[in-house]
């Protein structure tokens, strides 16, 4: 049964770029950054996300709760606007999915008991987007071990919770909709037997309960990372260009106000991250000890 909301599937994506065995020039163990520009005196932070965590690991992140409360405004990759969730988008569709090509029978009918009670019209999912889907619920299920019948916000609306409770500002850099398309544009082309594959390989660890690609969530929560801050990019589409885009509107919002900008781990990494291009922009980013 799925009693989350289903609108947060989409914030899986991004996560799963963070992932590398090789070493760079910053190794840190924290996720939170102060962000200082001599031209200004705001004080600002950036704080990257795994979007499969949720309140109890934040609570336990004391500085990072008070560098949120000390800002003016908190920045998201999105917001959650009523008539534009991702169950709302999916479910205006006129076109469903022969899912009949994709799944096999067993298959099938274990989509359709976890869908059940969601709101969602599973039909008009794309096999993209349902890939994505699966991931997030794998890593909460299997990898974190979530309750199943618990109502929880991810991460990054947890924050945006204690923001909104607290009077800050909520602004968002995307809308659902670019959400959505990116995770289709991102495999635009792979064949159908490909997403055949990789959908029924994803049941089968959920169904199993298997951890092999658990890694990712350990790495995250032991907090000892390397951003490869002097390597290229992994994805051009979900990375590259989406960050480029998002320096627009963060310069304009840190330069006129203290921001708590939170944002997937993987936008800081790389040599096209917010880190290195806050630093080209002439702020300095200096780590805070979130415990």
């Amino acid at each position: 049964m799925i009693r989350y909301n289903i609108c947060l599937f989409i914030l899986f994506i991004t996560s799963l770029t963070a992932m590398s065995s090789r070493a760079d020039t910053l190794r840190t163990n924290t996720v939170l950054y102060q962000v200082n520009h001599p031209d200004h005196q705001h004080i600002s932070y950036l704080f990257g996300t795994h979007h499969a965590f949720d309140k109890p690991f934040f609570e336990s992140l004391l500085n990072a709760k008070n560098a949120l409360l000390s800002s003016a405004l908190c920045i998201k990759e999105n917001l959650n606007i009523p008539d534009h969730l991702a169950v709302d988008i999916i479910n205006r569709r006129t076109e469903n999915t022969r899912w009949k090509k994709y799944l096999d029978p067993d298959h099938y009918t274990y989509i359709l008991n976890l869908f059940s009670s969601s709101g969602l019209k599973f039909d008009k999912m794309s096999p993209a987007e349902l890939f994505a889907f699966l991931g997030r619920h794998y890593k909460e299920r299997v990898c974190i071990e979530k309750d199943p019948n618990a109502e929880y916000l991810s991460l990054d609306d947890y924050i945006g919770s204690i923001a909104q409770n607290a009077g800050l500002q909520l602004i968002g850099l995307e809308s659902t909709e670019d959400q959505i398309a990116m995770i289709n544009w991102d495999v635009a082309g792979m064949p159908r037997k490909v997403h055949r594959r990789r959908i029924a390989a994803m049941i089968e660890r959920i169904q199993q309960g298997t951890r092999d690609h658990c890694g990712e969530i350990e790495w995250y929560r032991n907090m000892n990372f390397d951003y490869k801050l002097d390597q290229p990019c992994q994805n051009t589409l979900l990375l590259d260009d989406r960050n480029r885009k998002w320096m627009i509107k963060i310069e304009e919002y840190f330069s006129r106000e203290d921001c708590f900008l939170a944002v997937g781990m993987s936008h800081l990494m790389y040599d096209c991250g917010l880190i290195k291009q806050l630093e080209a922009s002439g702020y300095v980013i200096t780590p805070v000890d979130v415990r």
